[in-house]
């Protein structure tokens, strides 16, 4: 049984939060940090101190006590009253105070620099003493930051499946079909349908979107993540793929890059996340509120 709370209990508690919404043991790792010995020690030290059983693991998987669930949403609700304090007290008086950390997809498009920067210089308008820290990481990083709560907001395209996760749409992000100088399809007049399903297309991960998009042709024998590596495949001109049209629009330019057919074009969705159990405070309000304002 608890008795007074430390600060002891209070990372058991955040511990015990990541694991359930990672699904379990094994999947809490990536998010903690740490390894299953030692999740499951830390998970065994809480049991002892509350005197019962939290989960049960075995070949129906990963799941919750009925005091485990008891337990699940009184350490939610403690967890966000903290986090609220914590931002209240950063923002005593009508000053904007503390600091607020947002994460960005790398390889933004200029004009949506452009507006952040915008967003940023309204914010710096109002009467504040903030410090703002920026993050450029791939998607699957911002999201494993944002289930850390090592950022209060991240910018960029996600799954949308984070069940911890708010999602409010920004912009969208054009996606074309692109091959390069030396490539079989760069310099034919007409080209069919039927020849780009033939090429051999470099596959990007877009969990993301509807069954049918994008187009993929029969083959593919590249791999990419990271935009400058599917931007490298094709540059070899052995593959066809997939570029953000402002990536792009400088290799057309110099005659590198040639779109291949508008029409299999599709938008990205970018978005601005939060984790649920991170209340916003003054601060991270006010920056929401100019960058909602900025893509207007």
């Amino acid at each position: 049984m608890l008795g007074q709370l430390h600060d002891p209990d209070l990372h058991l508690l955040r511990l015990f939060v990541t694991v359930v919404e990672a699904g379990g043991f094994s999947a809490a790792q990536g998010v903690s940090g740490l390894s299953q010995p030692t999740i499951s020690q830390r998970m065994a030290q809480l049991e002892a101190r509350l005197g019962y059983r939290l989960c049960s693991r075995g070949k129906r998987g990963f799941r919750l006590t009925e005091k485990g669930e008891l337990l699940l949403d009184a350490a939610r609700a403690l967890l966000v009253s903290i986090e609220q304090f914590r931002q209240q007290a950063n923002g005593v008086g009508g000053r904007l105070l503390g600091t607020v950390r947002v994460g960005m997809a790398e390889n933004q498009d200029p004009a949506v620099s452009l507006r952040l920067a915008s967003a940023i210089s309204r914010f710096r308008e109002r009467d504040e003493s903030v410090q703002l820290e920026l993050i450029s990481a791939p998607p699957a990083e911002l999201e494993r930051l944002l289930l850390e709560q090592r950022l209060d907001y991240a910018i960029s395209y996600f799954s949308g499946n984070q069940a911890a996760f708010d999602y409010e749409p920004l912009f969208e992000e054009r996606q074309r079909l692109y091959c390069a100088k030396g490539h079989p399809l760069f310099g034919m007049t007409q080209i069919t349908r039927e020849q780009l399903l033939d090429a051999d297309q470099v596959r990007h991960p877009y969990r993301f979107l509807k069954a049918g998009e994008p187009f993929q042709s029969r083959r593919s024998m590249a791999v990419a993540e990271q935009i400058e590596s599917v931007l490298t495949f094709i540059l070899s001109g052995r593959h066809i793929g997939y570029l953000p049209c402002h990536c792009a629009a400088g290799w057309e330019r110099q005659g590198v890059l040639r779109a291949l057919d508008t029409e299999l074009d599709f938008g990205v969705p970018f978005t601005l996340a939060r984790h649920r159990a991170q209340a916003p405070g003054e601060a991270q309000q006010a920056l929401a509120e100019d960058l909602r304002a900025a893509f207007a």
